[in-house]
């Protein structure tokens, strides 16, 4: 549904052109070209346990399983559909890399176990102003192509943070703890949390707490992976 809604305008506004280097596209190709696509860095994470986001996550929260499907490096391509679709309105760039991950998510061992999928969610005063919550789109790619039912009333944020990207470790947990609480109607379900990009973790491991007090098992999916 929300691909049919954005394509008329997306072609309207961004010629069929690709999304990281500008070259026009074949029309094999939708959102990037061919050698923008080969050149995208997979992590492989989805792949097996025990891989880095997981351990992000080892002695601080309890989570099931966890993955990132690429790399985040200055310069990259991954970076730029990401400054795309938060900072220009490229919302059909998020749900196109939602849908790429969820094939990533087909290829696991643990898909079966999921319920729902979970967007961490914006607050509304920013969601209104952006247009959209990038994660979301993110996730209901995912949910298109895993056949999992999107959820966006399980998780809800509570205070207005500001932005962690200048942040560091500590400056990250606390200026997200205690912000989201999670439905009643979580209990007795796995969740599969979907956001951009995780560094630290604090965002996603605050998320994780919420839904876990509340009785649900949460695994994680992130777009990209921002290490070092």
């Amino acid at each position: 549904m929300i691909a049919r809604l954005l394509t008329p305008l997306v072609d309207l506004f961004y010629p069929h052109c690709c999304a990281i280097c500008g070259a026009a596209l074949d029309q094999q190709s939708d959102k990037i070209c061919i050698a923008c696509e080969a050149a995208l860095p997979v992590t492989g994470f989805h792949l097996f346990a025990d891989n880095p986001i997981e351990k992000i996550f080892w002695g601080r929260t309890k989570v099931a399983h966890a993955m990132a499907a690429y790399y985040y490096s200055q310069s990259s391509g991954v970076q730029e559909m990401i400054h795309q679709f938060k900072y220009k309105q490229r919302e059909d760039l998020a749900y196109y890399l939602g849908r790429k991950t969820g094939l990533m998510l087909t290829q696991t061992s643990w898909l079966h176990e999921i319920d729902r999928i979970v967007p961490v969610p914006l607050y509304s005063k920013k969601e209104r102003k952006r247009g959209y919550n990038q994660a979301r789109a993110l996730a209901a790619g995912m949910a298109e192509v895993t056949n999992k039912p999107l959820a966006t009333n399980l998780l809800s944020r509570q205070i207005y943070t500001h932005t962690q990207t200048k942040k560091g470790r500590i400056g990250r947990w606390s200026n997200v703890a205690e912000v989201f609480r999670a439905s009643p109607a979580a209990a007795g379900l796995h969740l599969l949390l979907v956001d951009d990009v995780i560094t630290t973790g604090a965002t996603t491991e605050a998320c994780c707490k919420a839904l876990t007090d509340a009785g649900a098992t949460v695994s994680v999916a992130c777009l990209a992976y921002a290490w070092g």
